[in-house]
């Protein structure tokens, strides 16, 4: 069976939602309606089981079918509110999976690998024998692990990065990625670096985070594929140098990144449309 949850190119999301926008204004005319009807649209994809996108060829297709659909009831029944009915099920399981990921963000291991969390957590915090989180991981070699986390926590503790060393990386990461080259990508990564997606339910971003320096390099090379409309430029981010991604004139994603020494730790990937309103309005009163 094909992966069903995979990285989508910037520019094929951005295209992607704008092409859903013009559906629904065309069906419903200006007003608030066709935003929400493309994120209903959204809600139900999240809400589909990895057996039920397997069968979909065509996302865009299908979602613009679900777009016109929903477009077509709200047409039939104009005095019906069908934001909150139609797609209550998926909008509950991508609000679930959304705290899972905000959870595990705010989490102090969060640059641990998922099975590097489990032991340390589970053997220190709780005092479980490392027999029984060997079992529950599937991994004999649990002490190795929890070993492997204590270092790789207090290697991130004592690697102190300057603000010049952060540019420094940042701007090799921007290289790497403007010339596709995955081998030098993943070299300037940790081996147990991990990406996050903040697509906010609106976008066909990934829900869950990548981890992995080959899976991360990959990954972000996929998301930021070159294309004629867009443009990867180094930029301030949460007070340190980032990267955003402008599709034409407008941002598409922004990228922070968690920097330890020569290496990127942790990358943080935000694509969700609204919290990108910010960066564009700002953009257009300069």
């Amino acid at each position: 069976m094909r992966s069903v949850r995979q990285v989508v190119p910037i520019a094929e999301l951005t295209e992607e939602r704008q092409h859903l926008l013009d559906v629904a204004y065309w069906m419903l005319g200006n007003g608030p309606g066709p935003e929400n009807v493309v994120d209903e649209a959204y809600r139900l994809w999240y809400g589909l089981s990895d057996h039920e996108l397997a069968r979909i060829e065509q996302p865009r297709a299908w979602l613009v079918k679900t777009v016109g659909g929903i477009c077509v009831a709200r047409l039939a029944q104009p005095d019906r509110e069908h934001s909150r009915t139609v797609g209550e099920p998926a909008s509950e399981r991508y609000e679930m999976l959304s705290q899972e990921i905000h959870q595990v963000m705010l989490n102090t291991l969060k640059s641990l690998s998922p099975t590097e969390q489990a032991a340390l957590v589970l053997n220190d915090a709780f005092g479980t024998a490392q027999s029984t989180v060997a079992d529950i991981g599937s991994q004999p070699e649990c002490k190795q692990l929890t070993d492997h986390a204590h270092r790789s926590l207090q290697d991130r503790r004592t690697r102190p990065t300057t603000p010049q060393q952060h540019d420094a990386v940042t701007g090799a990461v921007h290289d790497a990625c403007v010339a596709e080259e995955a081998g030098l990508l993943a070299s300037l990564l940790v081996p147990d670096v991990t990406v996050y997606f903040d697509g906010g339910g609106k976008v066909r971003a990934l829900v869950r985070p990548v981890h992995g320096r080959q899976q991360v390099a990959r990954s972000l090379l996929t998301l930021l594929a070159r294309h004629p409309r867009t443009r990867l430029d180094t930029h301030p981010v949460n007070g340190r140098t980032g990267l955003v991604v402008r599709y034409d004139r407008q941002v598409a994603g922004v990228i922070s990144l968690d920097v330890a020494g020569p290496h990127v730790v942790q990358i943080w990937v935000t694509l969700n449309p609204d919290k990108l309103r910010s960066w564009n309005r700002s953009s257009a009163a300069r």
